[in-house]
């Protein structure tokens, strides 16, 4: 019944190693528990949006309260689809796809996060690599963007690494300093030349007009 009413609860998109899903409430709990772990280190910000400057119990309801508020306000004009990622069956990060007037401009973003403990092991080049199969694949996307401040190495070479390119330069304030950001892009052509993770997606069909496509 719960996918019949909300079929984005059955969409699986799954990679070698990963399962991407949207997550029922208790795979909600433990991507809470993960994000009141720690996601970087406290002595540097890697969001514009500083929503982990906060005690580990506040940051893991704000991360339970958000996916649920995707749900409830996803519209077809403007859309977050937010997956738990799970390695072993077990919950390791969070990995978005989101868009506002897919259907005119067939443009997403992506951004994600991993618990600490899950970091450097390369499943952050496989998460967005499944969510950028289902942009292309699915979505028949024209391009992806996402963007990362000038100094985090870690999320532009992921980016490199799947064929994202240079599409310039902005200033944000984060925690009352003035922080570059870079915006990157990536085309149809590029995502095909740099498709190195075989990707596997289930339940998309009845999907489909929830993305206005």
């Amino acid at each position: 019944m719960r996918h019949r009413v909300w079929p984005l609860y059955g969409l699986r998109i799954t990679t070698p190693r990963l399962e991407l899903c949207l997550p029922d409430l208790g795979l909600l709990s433990e991507l809470a528990t993960v994000a009141a772990r720690g996601v970087h280190d406290d002595a540097v910000m890697p969001f514009t949006v500083p929503w982990t400057d906060a005690a580990p119990e506040e940051r893991g309801r704000s991360t339970f309260q958000h996916v649920l508020s995707t749900v409830a306000d996803w519209c077809p004009e403007r859309w977050t689809l937010s997956l738990a990622v799970l390695r072993d069956g077990r919950v390791v990060g969070r990995q978005d796809l989101s868009a506002a007037d897919f259907a005119v401009t067939r443009e997403a973003q992506t951004g994600s996060w991993l618990g600490t403990a899950h970091q450097n092991q390369g499943i952050g080049t496989e998460m967005r690599a499944a969510v950028l199969h289902l942009a292309f694949q699915g979505l028949a996307a024209r391009s992806v963007t996402s963007a990362a401040m000038t100094d985090n190495a870690r999320s532009l070479g992921v980016s490199r690494k799947l064929g994202y390119r240079p599409d310039g330069l902005r200033v944000e304030s984060v925690r009352g300093r003035a922080r570059t950001v870079q915006r990157l892009r990536l085309d149809r052509s590029g995502w095909e030349a740099h498709r190195g993770t075989m990707v596997q997606v289930e339940g998309w069909e009845p999907c489909r007009t929830l993305f206005g496509v």
